[in-house]
């Protein structure tokens, strides 16, 4: 272009913290209703990390309360309300020397290890209080103090979203009073409670019910309080950290584990970094590839070795000599405490739940847990009620998209006694390292093949179970029915037959005692020909009694 310029481009750096400052929808904070429901999830996720992992009986407050001072127009016209958000456990705690990094600095986290946790990517608190300082300007505010420490310390801060740094507004220590040990967390955002009201009332109850064992109180702005108390001191076993299967690596984390690696061979590598690999199996893998097992890994971080390093990942994905994906660092719900959360939320006639073995895709182990709940006083409605959760968490949102509805909407129900409308609730939980969520927000987990399968079996599994007991329920109902239209008249049999029963020239009438044995007779036969359901340990003559003596002969 003659006489002019082109312009360039303009390139700059954007840090991580900025990022997500700019892109809030990315971790769940799309509005101001969703913003509270996140904010309080992730504060929750982090509670219960903090307790049930390490075997704490957990007990958490939740706490939502206004700020008319902080009220501002919105753009609507209307009132844009501020809210104070307040979460407090009794877990561990966090240690000074990292509190103002693990709430102040985005993607600093004690869960980036390979071991199941609520929390995957380090960001959810720090999303939160970049949403609280954006829309209310207030800093978070944390207190905790570890069980053996004599004090408590307290930090208010902001994130510098420049240089996703912790900036300290006021930190102090003093000496606790009690033996208080856990974490406090305060963060002021702009809310919309009435929109958001019923799914985080939801969101607690759904939590309660897969952790029968927490003590929980939530508290809301309109003066609610809502408590779960502890129905159990049985806990899951916590999840234990390990090392990665051989299936599960890519190029990258290979590279890193080389580079923080000991090893001195490429067989002590495998053996010492890796799951299911032990000195048999590595020296036969690396023999059946081609590859050196005495080459110090160190050389293949090499230019000139990167196509051996390319190929020792690929082959690692696909041998089949390796042991499938230990599940000891996994901590699945259990079907009892499944079954103890549903029987005390939905108050059903039947309830069942199954955890299946560990299964794996990619290299990752994971498992699946299915409860069900019939009858009672859950009410019908024309598709089951489905309770989704990811490692614990409940997920409320985007359920059509999930890989469980995709599965219970494909399932044909009749086989198993069920016709819609009915009173169906379905447990789906999923445990895994690496849960295959569809997005940042965590709100639903993808049709991954080998996770659909499971699901389907396990719901399946279930599903029999209930059909067992519909089928059984259904033909003790049929017994009742026939029971009834004999009942009714066995009394009177039972008198014509004390008449008939003696000769003419010894005729008296029946006394109330041969009656009532005549009648006696005729219940046992009653009961011998026809399969009466025994109700409450009752024995099926009592049952023929009761049915007697409620009916009327007209």
């Amino acid at each position: 272009m003659a006489g002019r310029q082109k312009r360039l481009e303009q390139y700059m750096e954007m840090s991580v913290a900025e990022f997500f400052a700019r892109h809030k929808e990315l971790a769940g904070f799309s509005n101001p209703a969703r913003a509270i429901h996140q904010t309080i999830r992730e504060l929750v996720e982090n509670a219960l990390d903090a307790t049930d992992t390490h075997r704490i009986l957990p007990e958490i407050t939740i706490t939502i309360r206004e700020r008319p001072d902080l009220a501002a127009p919105a753009s609507n016209g209307k009132t844009q309300m501020r809210y104070v958000i307040t979460v407090e456990d009794n877990g561990i705690g966090v240690p000074r020397s990292v509190m103002t990094e693990a709430f102040g600095k985005v993607l600093y986290s004690s869960k980036y290890v390979l071991k199941q946790s609520r929390g995957m990517y380090g960001l959810g608190v720090k999303a939160a209080v970049l949403y609280g300082q954006a829309t209310a300007g207030e800093p978070v505010a944390v207190e905790s103090s570890t069980r053996e420490s004599m004090y408590s310390y307290g930090v208010k801060l902001y994130i510098d979203v420049k240089k996703n740094e912790p900036r300290i507004v006021e930190d102090g220590q003093w000496k606790k009073r009690g033996r208080w040990g856990g974490t406090r967390v305060s963060i002021t955002l702009a809310g919309d409670w009435s929109r958001i009201r019923w799914r985080v009332i939801e969101y607690v109850k759904r939590t309660a019910i897969i952790a029968p064992y927490a003590d929980m109180v939530l508290e809301t702005p309109d003066g609610n309080v809502y408590y779960f108390p502890r129905l159990t001191r049985k806990m899951p076993e916590p999840p234990k950290e390990a090392k990665p299967h051989p299936h599960g690596i890519d190029l990258e984390q290979m590279k890193a584990i080389i580079k923080q690696s000991q090893a001195k061979t490429l067989e002590e590598l495998l053996v010492k970094e890796f799951q299911s690999v032990g000195v048999v199996t590595a020296r036969r893998f690396l023999s059946e590839v081609g590859i050196d097992p005495n080459l110090n890994p160190k050389k293949l971080l090499r230019k000139e070795y990167k196509d051996v390093l390319t190929r020792l990942v690929d082959e690692m994905k696909r041998y089949t000599g390796f042991r499938p994906p230990r599940s000891n660092y996994l901590s699945p719900i259990g079907a009892d405490l499944i079954k103890l959360g549903l029987k005390r939320m939905f108050a059903p006639e039947w309830v069942d739940a199954v955890t299946r073995p560990p299964r794996a895709f990619e290299g990752r182990p994971f498992i699946v847990e299915v409860g069900m709940a019939w009858g009672g006083a859950i009410k019908p409605s024309p598709e089951p009620l489905l309770l989704r959760y990811a490692n614990k968490i409940p997920l409320l949102y985007e359920e059509r998209e999930d890989v469980s509805w995709k599965v219970i909407s494909r399932i044909n129900w009749k086989l198993y006694q069920v016709d819609f409308p009915a009173p169906l609730v379905i447990l789906v939980h999923v445990a895994s390292t690496k849960v295959p969520y569809r997005g940042v927000g965590k709100e639903s987990i993808s049709d991954v093949p080998e996770l659909e399968s499971e699901i389907k079996n396990a719901v399946q599994e279930v599903a029999r179970r209930l059909k067992a007991y519909l089928v059984r329920k259904k033909r003790e109902e049929e017994a009742k029915r026939r029971v009834a239209a004999i009942a009714k008249y066995l009394p009177e049999i039972a008198r014509s037959l004390a008449i008939l029963a003696k000769p003419p020239e010894k005729w008296s009438p029946p006394t109330p005692e041969e009656e009532r044995e005549i009648l006696d007779a005729l219940i046992k036969l009653t009961v011998k020909h026809i399969e009466v359901p025994a109700e409450d340990g009752k024995k099926p003559e009592d049952v023929v009694r009761e049915i007697i003596s409620s009916v009327e002969v007209k």
